[in-house]
């Protein structure tokens, strides 16, 4: 490695450039000369030390950042080697999402195109089971130079997120208690739910009943819930809450209130075949926004955060850095379904 130890030495000369950053420039030059190959092992730690003379944290560090653009690797504490001979490449994000629901998509497409091609993003699906969760986890730790996290709302979870650097983790989307040097930017449920529901007031009471579609053991938000409790308390409204719809069950001057798709697109589909006008014979309001909801049956009145605003903020943090502790706030989208 005598060639990588000079162009080292030739960089000391090169003062606007930091220790770290001679480091990294050497190691990306000698890539790109081709010098260094696919799978060549770098010099250890301890052997840099010796060459160069730089602190050893300075080492660890420029070894960290060009992990982090996926350049390099470790391989079971025997070394580091060259993983990549991309040296474009600005960083190497690990991107965990609950599922590629419409709304996530939204997220997803703004966050990368905001961010460009020189970021590779490698997405993953927990679909709200831990043990999926914990697989991603340990499949990914140590590989990426930054986490974007949409997390399970448990405390085990909480403890896992805090085996990652805080400099390395954003968490999105739900929310969870974490140390005050870690990054999010989430949503808030409860709150913004009951805020929302008392400016639909008028139109929630024009409907005899008012049923909210809610699954336990689900990566629907509890929070919800709660707002939908303590609204329908408050105002004495007739209401309930059912686990799933019964196909052909929809029923005149009902208002329905859903979580997921799934059994908004059944109820739509039966309020058709029984010749139902949407937002007069029945209700319909839904959480999440999306194009469809947009057009379909004149609008479907949505409660939704603006996940295209999220992935944006997102972005910037990765892209920045700066310390963030952010809630995006649900919105209400009146359209012709109530």
């Amino acid at each position: 490695m005598k060639f990588l130890f000079e162009k080292i030495n030739d960089l000391k000369k090169t003062k606007p450039l930091t220790k770290h950053e001679q480091l990294v420039n050497a190691i990306i030059s000698k890539i790109e000369s081709k010098e260094l190959k696919k799978g060549d092992r770098l010099p250890s730690i301890n052997k840099m030390v010796a060459e160069v003379g730089f602190a050893r944290k300075t080492i660890v560090k420029a070894y960290e950042d060009l992990k982090g653009r996926g350049i390099i690797e470790s391989k079971n504490f025997k070394g580091y080697y060259i993983a990549d001979v991309n040296t474009n490449t600005k960083l190497r994000v690990a991107l965990v999402l609950f599922a590629f629901h419409s709304f996530q998509e939204d997220f997803y497409n703004t966050f990368r195109k905001e961010l460009g091609k020189k970021y590779i993003i490698n997405v993953f699906f927990h679909h709200n089971n831990i043990d999926v969760f914990k697989d991603i986890l340990s499949r990914i730790s140590g590989r990426y130079g930054m986490y974007v996290i949409a997390p399970i709302q448990t405390p085990e979870v909480g403890l896992l997120l805090k085996n990652i650097p805080s400099e390395k983790l954003l968490v999105i989307d739900r929310h969870i208690p974490l140390p005050s040097d870690y990054s999010y930017i989430t949503q808030e449920f409860e709150d913004s739910t009951y805020d929302q529901l008392k400016k639909l007031l008028p139109e929630i009471k024009k409907y005899k009943k008012f049923i909210l579609f809610f699954k336990d053991n689900s990566d629907y938000p509890v929070g919800i819930l709660n707002a939908f409790n303590k609204f329908i308390e408050e105002n004495n409204i007739d209401a309930k809450v059912e686990k799933e719809y019964k196909k052909d069950s929809v029923t005149k001057n009902t208002l329905y209130f859903f979580i997921s798709d799934g059994y908004l697109w059944e109820i739509l589909r039966d309020s058709k075949s029984k010749s139902y006008t949407i937002g007069e014979d029945i209700g319909v309001l839904a959480h999440n926004d999306n194009a469809i909801k947009e057009i379909i049956f004149g609008g479907i009145t949505t409660i939704s955060t603006d996940f295209k605003k999220m992935a944006l903020e997102a972005a910037n943090y990765l892209k920045f850095r700066e310390h963030t502790r952010k809630i995006v706030p649900s919105e209400l989208i009146h359209r012709n379904s109530l």
